[in-house]
């Protein structure tokens, strides 16, 4: 029997140590499933691993891509399902850890299959989204599918566009078509959630926030404003810079922003993992039960 160890959790929750301490016990790797730390030049603002942890425990997807490569969460699936099946030739148990959701959703269950988006779809609602930016995008799916959109990274217009694009094609929400084919997997997920108070997080986010400003999270931002309009540039911690670049925020503004957009990026990311998978919740300094609970799934 094969075994993934799934944490997830949102951000500033504590995944990556959990990862390196449970890779290390059982001796095995680490699949990524940080959507925004595969890129090699965004690692400040993606509170990437450093070269001591990435020295522990080997992992995988971790500085994979340059910026301006394009890769899909199907590429990731196919992907990271390959590393998974090397892993498993010498290993029993392998470790996957992230807050990109969906980037978990696919490798533990598959994708879910969408009915093809006409090009005069697809050019109605990139003229709209050129007319009226994110917030156009956002206003629309708020309208046509608020279940999705309470859950959807609404930072992000590429995940925005998509959905958006499904909804006016087939006039059915996006959501409709979400959970409807789950594959089978040669290994077993073991599901673990960190979580923690509000307060509690909110304090770690604020201290996470202050430290990549000391890392120098503004020259990070600055060397990618050639990259600005890139999906993976599309996030906060870097879209806040770019403001200040343009003269439209002053930099007080942009630490109390990216502050708050954190905040809310967690609370999404929350209700996301709340609403998909069999999750076994802890808080990320329960080692005890943690261990725990793996002990008792790895039957």
């Amino acid at each position: 029997m094969k075994y993934l160890l799934v944490i997830g959790g949102a951000t500033a929750t504590g995944k990556t140590a959990l990862a390196i301490r449970l890779a290390r016990q059982y001796g095995t790797e680490i699949l990524s499933a940080d959507s925004r730390q595969f890129y090699r030049e965004m690692s400040i603002g993606t509170a990437k691993p450093g070269a001591a942890e990435l020295s522990e425990v080997r992992h995988h997807f971790i500085d994979s891509l340059h910026v301006t490569d394009d890769f899909s969460v199907g590429d990731f699936e196919r992907e990271a399902l390959g590393v998974l099946d090397t892993i498993f030739e010498k290993k029993d148990i392998a470790v996957l850890a992230g807050g990109s959701g969906l980037y978990i959703r696919a490798v533990c269950e598959g994708l879910d299959v969408f009915p093809e988006v006409s090009d005069e779809t697809k050019a109605l609602v990139a003229e709209g989204e050129r007319q009226g930016g994110k917030a156009w995008l956002q206003q629309q799916l708020a309208s046509r599918d608020p279940l999705y959109f309470n859950t959807v990274d609404r930072q992000n217009p590429a995940r925005l566009r998509r959905a958006l694009e499904v909804c006016v094609e087939t006039g059915r929400p996006y959501s409709d078509f979400l959970n409807k084919n789950k594959k089978t997997r040669a290994f077993t997920p073991v599901f673990i959630l960190l979580d923690m108070p509000r307060p509690e997080l909110y304090a770690r986010i604020e201290q996470r926030v202050d430290a990549m400003i000391a890392a120098g999270l503004e020259s990070e931002a600055l060397r990618l404003l050639p990259y600005r309009d890139r999906p993976a540039l599309c996030t906060v911690g870097y879209e806040e810079w770019f403001d200040f670049f343009d003269g439209k925020i002053s930099r007080t503004e942009v630490l109390e922003k990216i502050k708050q957009h954190t905040r809310n990026y967690a609370k999404r990311q929350a209700t996301w993992f709340r609403k998909h998978g069999d999750w076994k919740v802890f808080h990320p300094d329960d080692w005890q039960g943690i261990s725990g609970f793996v002990q008792e799934n790895l039957v």
